[in-house]
């Protein structure tokens, strides 16, 4: 039996949540074009006959330029030192630049068995896969010869190279086998049922923090963050359940707070009910969610309110 930890690395947007939801079959990280989407890792589970598998999805590799950027880059670099092999994500492209090569050289320090995965594979021509493949291959095994260790200089030069669609879901079956492969024999290290270890209220934080990506225009997603006051479950006076939701949508500007707003709470409202549907599919039930607006200046720079959010630092 296989089972261990995959970390899920890569630049903002190539896909890195869309292949891990479709993976698992269940939408658990959000997903937007916005980059900065994943903010911190996101553990799913996948379990069948051949083992398990615990993905650690994981921020887009980012020049940190806040104190919430610094702890994203921390939470790669931990994921990266923990897990028993990595999943690095590309788009189809010969391009290596200074975030490629962070990753390449986190990789072959690393010294953990790692794959690399093109997604958006249905958006590009074959010879364009091909040369990406060639590309990252000779990247790869260049960046562990100088880095790594001797034992993995051949392992290396067998790295595995998969092209895919998470979107599309094509090949997601190859990709999975590709994973059992990678990983060590090992036990189960949760129960078959498990698929997550967020809470229904971090979910729900996102699931309203992804419509405010999806929906507000510019830089205002980056000065957004999501506090869920309140959730708690009660029944109608007809004896159906229905959980009770309040949450603060934080901005950093009080220009800002209107544009969330919008005219006569329309933006508030359309957000509040595309994430209302998320969250009655995911605690499959009627939901009351109220949402408000508050401005918290500099809250990315802040380390209290950055640990009031759930984005703890690492010492």
């Amino acid at each position: 039996m296989k089972s261990g930890f995959l970390a899920i690395l890569g630049r903002p947007n190539v896909g890195k949540s869309t292949i891990m939801n479709a993976l698992i079959g269940q939408k658990i990280a959000i997903v937007s074009p916005r980059a900065q989407t994943t903010r911190k890792k996101i553990q799913t589970v996948y379990t069948d006959d051949r083992g398990q598998i615990i993905f650690l999805d994981t921020p887009g590799i980012t020049k940190a330029e806040t104190k919430l950027g610094e702890y994203m880059d921390d939470e790669i670099e931990e994921t990266v030192k923990t897990a028993d092999a990595a999943m690095w994500i590309i788009e189809p492209s010969t391009f290596i630049g200074a975030g490629e090569r962070k990753m390449l050289s986190l990789l072959a320090k690393s010294h953990k068995p790692a794959m690399i995965v093109i997604n958006k594979e249905d958006l590009a021509e074959e010879n364009k896969i091909a040369r990406t493949k060639e590309t990252y291959s000779q990247a790869y095994q260049q960046a562990v010869l100088e880095l790594g260790k001797a034992k993995d200089i051949e392992a290396a030069k067998d790295v595995k190279i998969l092209a895919c669609s998470g979107k599309a879901g094509l090949h997601m079956k190859d990709l999975m086998q590709a994973i059992f492969d990678l990983l060590p024999e090992g036990p189960l290290y949760y129960d078959p049922d498990t698929l997550t270890d967020e809470t229904e209220r971090e979910i729900a934080s996102e699931y309203i923090r992804e419509k405010c990506l999806l929906f507000l225009d510019k830089e205002i997603p980056h000065g957004i963050a999501v506090e869920i006051m309140k959730m708690k479950e009660r029944t109608t006076a007809n004896g159906e359940p229905i959980v009770d939701i309040e949450a603060s949508i934080l901005c950093e500007r009080e220009s800002h707070k209107g544009i969330v707003i919008g005219k006569k709470g329309a933006m508030l409202k359309k957000i509040g009910s595309n994430a209302r549907h998320d969250i009655e599919e995911m605690l499959d039930c009627k939901v009351n969610l109220k949402l408000w607006v508050k401005v918290r200046p500099g809250w990315r720079d802040n380390d209290m309110n950055l640990k009031s959010l759930g984005y703890n630092k690492k010492k």
